[in-house]
């Protein structure tokens, strides 16, 4: 959690994300332990799928794409993102489909 100006606490999530480039659709597969799995379009080439993942993310939760930072892994297919403005369990729900019990 971040404190912003005002002293209200921000929720920030740091989430792992494993990521397989030039899928047929961009889409969640499923989470696998702690890591999130996900298939994007766009090629592993030049940052491509970096910059996919990011907006994608940010269009799926529905938060402005400037709260979602790639950590680590930019040469990587496992990524650790930073997610600002949202903890990790609703990042998770808005992402994952809900567990069957």
């Amino acid at each position: 959690m971040n404190i912003g100006l005002s002293g209200t606490i921000i929720p920030v999530a740091i989430l792992r994300f494993h990521v397989n480039p030039n899928a047929k659709r961009d889409e969640v597969v499923r989470e696998q332990g702690h890591v999130i799995k996900i298939r994007l379009r766009a090629a592993a080439l030049e940052g491509k799928a970096n910059a996919a993942l990011l907006s994608f993310l940010a269009t799926e939760l529905k938060i402005p794409q400037r709260a979602v930072q790639l950590a680590r892994g930019q040469r990587s297919r496992d990524k650790l993102i930073r997610i600002d403005g949202l903890g990790e369990e609703e990042v998770r729900q808005r992402l994952l489909p809900p567990r069957r019990k």
